[in-house]
């Protein structure tokens, strides 16, 4: 039966659509409320994104008066003052001794696109055209963008849509020497690394082994590093940006989710001094432009944010409500046999649940297991055989009750489903 509505919402068959208890009719803090008269729990901070909450008014005023005096501006041969400031806020919480400019872009797939061609234009300009690979981890999630779905570490579905995956390579990353093999074969020929501090798929973060063997093959072949941070930027999996954990800083950071949380389409991209030095040098033109990235509005928010992240403590608050999902976690394992372990880092959690006999959930019973937490009032997000759990950061300690009763309640029913 064909549904009333003209949208066609993302990543769903058209037949389960429209429906009046998924159609969102606003939000608050970190409460949803729906068509059908139902308020949840965001227990996903929104695709990941609203790290602080919904409705922040300091960050819809920053929008507001940008939007009065200059509703947009572009990028295109010509930058504007609200850029460059967003810029300079960016590299100075980033680090200024590890980024020298910032690309703005308008998502998380397209700052992957542009990381790409960044850093096959850099193999060119330094006189290496040789170097055109693109090396991804599996397991890992980029967007959907034609040059991110290519790096994109799993099966979604590439070959149906034609994507070019010719340049592009993919290693186990809990298998160092698989990508010590591939450089002893193509070392010459990689442009760039990409990865994410946690996988964003099964919320497994990055080997201590693994990044010291990227360090060291980096220093070895000269292949550009780059940290996709979309989802673990601002504050998610503890510190400001995953990777100013790292030993070495990347050549490239991705960021987007958090950055205007969740208000405005924008991403960037931070770009080391080396990079940023080249491109100078040679008087070259990066030929990535984009109609909406880096508007006043976006670039109000990206500042906004950081104000907010400052002014609330977020950071700090993060910490807290991480330490009360290991709390909620470790009870969750202790109790309910379909739950068979956990991954992730600070507010970027997995719950991975099997069955009876041993088999991770199928898509249908993670599915299923989402219905039974959503109906006793939190909304968790899906990923391979698990839940995944993103909360605000500033979540309350009414919040974190309410999420651990539903994860009880709602593991409680999955697990007698799945024949415990």
């Amino acid at each position: 039966m064909r549904t009333s509505s003209p949208l066609w919402e993302s990543l769903l068959p058209l037949g389960r659509q429209g429906r009046p208890e998924y159609t969102a009719v606003g939000a608050k803090g970190t409460r949803l409320r729906f068509a059908d008269g139902s308020e949840v729990l965001d227990a996903t901070s929104g695709l990941w994104n609203v790290n602080i909450g919904y409705g922040d008014g300091v960050i819809a005023r920053a929008i507001t008066e940008a939007c009065h005096e200059a509703s947009y501006l572009s990028l295109f041969r010509h930058g504007h003052t609200y850029a460059v400031r967003a810029a300079r806020a960016l590299t100075a919480a980033a680090g200024p001794e590890a980024y020298q400019r910032v690309v703005f872009s308008t998502s998380g797939g397209s700052a992957n696109d542009l990381a790409m061609k960044i850093a096959r234009q850099y193999a060119v300009l330094r006189g290496e055209p040789q170097r055109r690979l693109v090396v991804g981890l599996r397991g890992s999630y980029h967007g959907l963008t034609y040059g991110a779905h290519s790096l994109a570490g799993e099966n979604l579905g590439q070959q149906t849509y034609g994507v070019d995956v010719r340049n592009v390579r993919h290693v186990d990353p809990d298998r160092p020497e698989e990508l010590e093999q591939l450089m002893r074969r193509h070392g010459h020929q990689v442009a760039s690394l990409v990865c994410e501090p946690v996988l964003g798929s099964g919320v497994r973060p990055l080997t201590d082994a693994f990044l010291r063997t990227v360090l060291e093959l980096r220093r070895t072949y000269g292949f550009l590093l780059v940290a996709d941070e979309v989802a673990t930027g601002y504050g998610r999996t503890g510190p400001l940006f995953a990777s100013g954990e790292w030993p070495e800083a990347p050549d490239l950071l991705l960021t987007s989710k958090g950055l205007t949380n969740g208000t405005c389409a924008a991403s960037a991209v931070l770009v080391s001094p080396r990079i940023g030095d080249t491109f100078e040098e040679r008087d070259a033109v990066l030929v990535h432009a984009e109609t909406q990235a880096g508007t006043p509005p976006s670039c109000a928010a990206i500042m906004a944010t950081l104000q907010r992240f400052d002014a609330l403590g977020a950071l700090a608050a993060g910490r807290h409500t991480a330490r009360e999902l290991d709390r909620i976690l470790t009870d969750l394992t202790d109790r309910m046999p379909a739950v068979r372990g956990t991954t992730g880092a600070g507010c970027f959690r997995a719950v991975h649940l099997r069955d009876a006999e041993g088999r991770a959930f199928d898509t249908e019973a993670v599915r299923a297991a989402i219905a039974d937490i959503r109906r006793r009032g939190a909304l968790v997000y899906p990923g391979p055989g698990c839940v995944q759990l993103v909360p605000i950061l500033t979540s309350t300690p009414q919040d974190l009750a309410d999420l651990e009763w539903a994860l009880h309640q709602g593991l409680a029913t999955a697990s007698r489903r799945a024949g415990f």
